[in-house]
């Protein structure tokens, strides 16, 4: 293994990086790909990365892909993480954090930190939301430590499960 190699990407380079996307998907989720949901994400990748402000981090150990962190802003007076607040903040500008994925061989090496602060790094906006699976208290208490906060829950399909919706103040976090 060497030094992975963050590259940034945006709404024009989807597709050129749209078959890495769903490789890295296929084979973190490998064990799951029976599930109907885990079988849709082709359809949100195409979704997130039509998005014109679309910002995506792909991670590379040489020429392999090892991870990718994605998302983009949220649209101005439709943030769905408001109903969860009883006050929202002054600046509620947010970065919808849709995905943050590592294979296998390359978790507990930083790689995920890296790659999500990288997503992050110079947002004009003030928030961040990302949906986490309750089921993996781990994975929660991991985004803690980087400085969200749980507040609330939500299932955002149907068929999806109710995930935990977690906040962060990038400006702050970011400072700190």
């Amino acid at each position: 293994m060497t030094a992975v190699t963050l590259r940034r990407f945006a709404h024009g380079d989807l597709p050129s990086i749209r078959q890495t996307l769903l490789d890295v998907h296929a084979d973190a989720y490998a064990e799951e790909m029976g599930d109907e949901f885990v079988q849709r994400f082709p359809w949100f990748v195409d979704h997130w990365g039509g998005h014109p402000r679309f910002s995506c981090v792909v991670g590379y150990d040489g020429d392999e892909p090892v991870g990718f962190a994605y998302g983009a802003p949220a649209t101005a007076g439709r943030e769905w993480w408001r109903e969860h607040l009883a006050e929202p903040p002054a600046d509620d500008s947010t970065f919808s954090v849709s995905e943050l994925m590592v294979r296998h061989r390359w978790r507990k090496t930083g790689t995920a930190e890296r790659l999500h602060a990288a997503l992050l790094a110079d947002r004009p906006e003030a928030l961040a939301v990302l949906l986490v699976d309750p089921d993996h208290p781990k994975v929660q208490s991991l985004y803690e430590t980087w400085g969200y906060r749980r507040v609330g829950s939500r299932r955002p399909f149907a068929d999806s499960p109710t995930f935990a919706v977690m906040l962060r103040d990038i400006r702050a976090a970011a400072s700190a």
